[in-house]
């Protein structure tokens, strides 16, 4: 009898795949650009939901070309976000390294944003001045932005404690970027300010975790035969004798979902609000409610359940994506509670 090969089932190219340390993702690297002006590289927002659209495909080689088609897209509630300082990173023989931080004064903090307190220690002295200096004077390779989330504006956020994360600046010089950071500390940055109707974007965000789970559902395994002595939704065998452990390659049960991931090129078809779009459906959204703030249409899925807190990013694959022009012509706001 000829011997029976197949293709590997599950991809080890996101091992290990353990649970993710927070519920919002890190970004862990920031596209460098060659823009003379200086902007921000990314964003985070709250997953509403889904719907669909009709658009106008304007795409001259589209075997729909000029007619209506239905689009699936995912809803982002994304309130503005409040600068608080900004940090360079110094190139070093071990990588980049923070060099200094200019954070906003405490006082103008507790002023305007007191619950971030929860999330960051206070700072009895802090010469802003004097820090932005010392940034001035160093060899920065790289300038960032710290930023806080505003979820009391979100009414389907399930903590109304901010959280505190990085953005990148592209553009300019490091003076530039500093200078950029000094103007905008302490202001409120919204979705706007970063990307634009049209523009792709990477999306970083925490998948819908489900437990431990055995390998089948896990690894998408094939069944033993019913004829199997032992058990259908398992292993033949866990490796070789001779090596007398268990390799890391072998499929084995484990946590499944809440695992960190990136999704390249997301397409984002409308920047708008509640006042100018409605978007909330009849009875609101399924485990979320109503957007109350600004909002964003992400064409296609997004990762994570509904309230998870998402990161934008600028698309760092986008060099051999092809993009057209689009119209939108309707969007569903039907019930999603089956009525």
């Amino acid at each position: 009898m000829a011997k029976r090969n197949h293709p590997r089932r599950g991809s080890m190219a996101f091992s290990p795949r353990k649970r993710a340390i927070r519920h919002f993702a890190h970004v862990n690297a920031w596209p460098e650009g060659d823009a003379d002006e200086v902007r921000v590289q990314g964003f985070a927002g709250w997953k509403a939901g889904m719907t669909h659209i009709l658009s106008r495909d304007l795409n001259p080689r589209s075997t729909t070309a000029g007619q209506e088609v239905r689009v699936p897209v995912t809803v982002v509630e994304v309130p503005k976000m409040r600068v608080l300082g900004v940090r360079g990173y110094e190139l070093t023989p071990y990588g980049k390294q923070a060099t200094g931080e200019a954070w906003l004064s405490s006082e103008a903090i507790s002023a305007a944003f007191p619950d971030v307190f929860e999330r960051i220690s206070t700072r009895k002295v802090h010469d802003t001045d004097a820090h932005f200096e010392t940034l001035e004077s160093a060899d920065l390779c790289e300038v960032r932005l710290i930023v806080a989330t505003q979820p009391a504006n979100v009414t389907g956020s399930p903590s109304k404690i901010p959280e505190v994360m990085e953005i990148g600046l592209t553009g300019g010089s490091s003076s530039d970027k500093i200078a950029f950071a000094k103007e905008h500390l302490g202001e409120e940055l919204s979705f706007a300010d970063c990307y634009g109707e049209g523009d792709l974007t990477d999306i970083v965000a925490v998948t819908k975790g489900h437990g431990w789970q055995g390998v089948i559902r896990r690894f998408g395994g094939k069944l033993q035969s019913h004829k199997n002595s032992k058990k259908r939704r398992q292993h033949g065998n866990m490796g070789d004798f001779g090596t007398g452990y268990v390799r890391k390659t072998i499929r084995q049960g484990g946590q499944t979902g809440y695992h960190q991931r990136t999704e390249y090129n997301k397409r984002v078809l409308r920047i708008s609000n509640p006042e100018e779009h409605p978007i909330t459906p009849a009875g609101g959204f399924l485990h979320y409610g109503n957007v109350g703030s600004d909002y964003v249409l992400i064409k296609g899925s997004v990762p994570g359940p509904a309230k998870r807190l998402i990161r934008f990013r600028d698309a760092a694959r986008s060099s051999n994506v092809q993009v057209h022009e689009f119209e939108i012509t309707y969007v569903s706001t039907a019930s999603k509670q089956g009525a």
